[in-house]
C-alpha cells in the first residue's frame, strides 16, 4: 500500500491517493471527499481494467462535483424534503442544494471535505474527520470515520462509524458508478422485494410498494434499464453483519460486482450522459421526517456503524 500526492486545493491544502492492492484487485482511494478514484479488477480473459468512473486528475472532480464520482456522501446520503426535519421539537433548517430538497448532505458535504488519512494494515487506509456542529445545518459534533479495506479475495470493505454529542441524523454512503468495460447493457440482482415510491422531486411518498410484476423487479437477474433514480428495500432489513443482497453482472467482459452490506435499502441510479450504475447502500431519502422508516437518529452514547462489501468476480 501507497500513499501519494494527487493534487493541491485552491488554498493549498494537500490531497493524497492512497493506492491499495490485493489478490489481482488495485483500489485508489483520495483524501478529498473520500472518493473511490479507480478500481482495477480483470475481465473474463484475464485483461485487467478500471470499473469506477472517475477523473485521472483532481481537477476533474473539483470542475464537476454534481455526479458524486466514487465521492463518501454525508452527513445525510440522499434527499431531505423541503431541506428541513424536526427532531426532538426543532427544526432544522438545511441548504436546498437538490431543487427544493437537501441532497446528500447540502452545498458542501462531507464529499467536499478533506479527511484526515491513516494506514489500518497492509490493505487498508481509514478516513476520518470531525463535521462540526451546524456544518451544513445538521446539528452535533459528528467524529466520523471510513474503513476502505481490501479483504482477501480482493472485495473491498467500506466501514463506517459515526459518534455524536448531540443528537442528529447520520446516512452515510459511497457514490462509486460501476463500469464493467463490455458496453453493457448490464444484468442486475437485487434482493428487494419492494421500492419507496417517489415524488416529481424524488421525496418517498411514504408508500412501501411491492416490485412484482413491475420494472422495479430484479429479484431474479435481468437486464437494468434506464430511468432509474429509486431506493429499493432490501428484504433482509438492517443487519449486524454485511449480507449479500445482489450483483450487477456485465455479460460482455464477465465482470461481476457483488454487494454486501449491513443497510436496510439500495439506491440504484442509472444517470444519463454516461456509462455507469450507482449501487448505493444506504438508509431511506427522507427518513428524519418519515418516523415509520428505519431508524437514523444519532444521540449521544451511541455508535453509528455500517458496512458495505463490493467484491469483483468474473464469469464465463
Amino acid at each position: 500500500m501507497t500513499a501519494e500526492l494527487f493534487g493541491t486545493l485552491d488554498d493549498g491544502t494537500p490531497v493524497h491517493r492512497w493506492v491499495l492492492e490485493r489478490d489481482g484487485v488495485v483500489v485508489r482511494v483520495l483524501t478529498y471527499g473520500g472518493i473511490v478514484q479507480s478500481v482495477e479488477v480483470p475481465d473474463r480473459d484475464g485483461r485487467m481494467g478500471g470499473v469506477a468512473v472517475g477523473f485521472d486528475q483532481l481537477a476533474g472532480y473539483l470542475e464537476c462535483p454534481g455526479p458524486y464520482f466514487g465521492a463518501l456522501v454525508g452527513r445525510y446520503a440522499n434527499r431531505i424534503a423541503g431541506g428541513a426535519f424536526r427532531l426532538d421539537g426543532r427544526t432544522y433548517a438545511l441548504a436546498r442544494n437538490g431543487g427544493p430538497n437537501s441532497l446528500h448532505g447540502g452545498e458542501r458535504g462531507f464529499d467536499k471535505r478533506v479527511w484526515g488519512a491513516e494506514a489500518v494494515s497492509s490493505h487498508g487506509v481509514r478516513l476520518s474527520r470531525v463535521s462540526p456542529d451546524g456544518e451544513e445545518g445538521f446539528p452535533g459534533r459528528v467524529e466520523v470515520s471510513a474503513t476502505y479495506t481490501l479483504e482477501e479475495g480482493g472485495a473491498l470493505r467500506i466501514a463506517y462509524r459515526a459518534v455524536t454529542d448531540a443528537p442528529t441524523v447520520v446516512n452515510l454512503t459511497n457514490h462509486t458508478y460501476w463500469s464493467l468495460g463490455g458496453g453493457g447493457p448490464y444484468e442486475l440482482r437485487l434482493a428487494a422485494g419492494a421500492v419507496t415510491p417517489v415524488d416529481g422531486g424524488g421525496i418517498p411518498t411514504g408508500e412501501i410498494r411491492a416490485v412484482a410484476g413491475s420494472r422495479f423487479d430484479f429479484r431474479e437477474a435481468r437486464v437494468l434499464g434506464g430511468g432509474l433514480d429509486h431506493n429499493f428495500v432490501l428484504d433482509k432489513g438492517v443487519t449486524g453483519e454485511a449480507e449479500v443482497v445482489g450483483e450487477l453482472y456485465d455479460p460482455g467482459s464477465g465482470r461481476v460486482v457483488t454487494v454486501a452490506t449491513t443497510e436496510p435499502g439500495v439506491q440504484v441510479y442509472t444517470p444519463d450522459g454516461f456509462d455507469g450504475v450507482a449501487l448505493e447502500t444506504q438508509h431511506f431519502p427522507d427518513s428524519p421526517n418519515r418516523p415509520e422508516f428505519p431508524r437514523v437518529v444519532l444521540r449521544p452514547g451511541e455508535v453509528f456503524a455500517s458496512a458495505t462489501v463490493y467484491g469483483f468476480e468474473v464469469r464465463g
